[in-house]
């Protein structure tokens, strides 16, 4: 009887994170075309910031503590909270900025990144660093919607101040690039995202 000569079974590499990262429902549910866009688009800016940024003590220490401030929305409390000691207007101002970032927390973190199962960056915690590593979806950023969101609100009526708000909006956004754990993508949606929610509150919920 002739000996049957077996077909070696073909090896199947695992994927790392950031091959992971492009098959998701994000990517599913644009045109191929998009998708690839978007995917190239992460990887330059993270090469990018790998090259020019990260490792550089001074500007790591910025971003690592803009993104641990930005967790929990606490950066923003903490500026509701002092800016409502010096007026009434600002307490009312407060008021709507904690109910605004309680409500775009549910919206965001058990609404739309349930709807995007993306996967995070690959995610590398330096010693010397704490940081918080979220196990929700990578997409969209709820630091950058906060951030914005949040921006859109303190700017209300600051006609000198809205640089300084959106300013720090960007820094806390953008650390969520610089600290690994978004993609670059998830940080411009979130964004706009946040941008969009601040201004539906301020038509819903005028402060004079």
């Amino acid at each position: 009887m002739p000996s049957r000569t077996r077909v070696p079974e073909r090896a199947t590499a695992q994927p790392s994170p950031h091959r992971l990262a492009g098959v998701t429902s994000v990517r599913l549910a644009l045109p191929p075309a998009i998708g690839r866009r978007i995917g190239r688009f992460d990887r330059a800016v993270d090469a990018a910031v790998a090259k020019k940024l990260r490792g550089r003590p001074a500007v790591d220490q910025v971003f690592y503590t803009a993104s641990a401030l930005g967790d929990f929305s606490l950066l923003w409390h903490l500026i509701g909270t002092t800016r409502a000691l010096g007026s009434p207007r600002h307490e009312r101002q407060a008021v709507r900025l904690a109910v605004s970032l309680g409500v775009e927390s549910v919206l965001v973190n058990h609404g739309v990144k349930s709807l995007f199962r993306r996967t995070r960056p690959t995610w590398e915690q330096h010693h010397h660093h704490r940081l918080r590593h979220p196990s929700s979806s990578s997409f969209p950023s709820g630091h950058a919607t906060s951030g914005f969101m949040a921006a859109t609100l303190l700017a209300d009526q600051s006609h000198h101040g809205w640089p300084v708000w959106y300013g720090l909006a960007t820094v806390v956004a953008a650390s969520r690039v610089h600290v690994g754990i978004h993609h670059a993508s998830d940080v411009l949606v979130g964004a706009v995202v946040g941008t969009a929610l601040g201004r539906v509150v301020l038509r819903v919920w005028p402060v004079s």
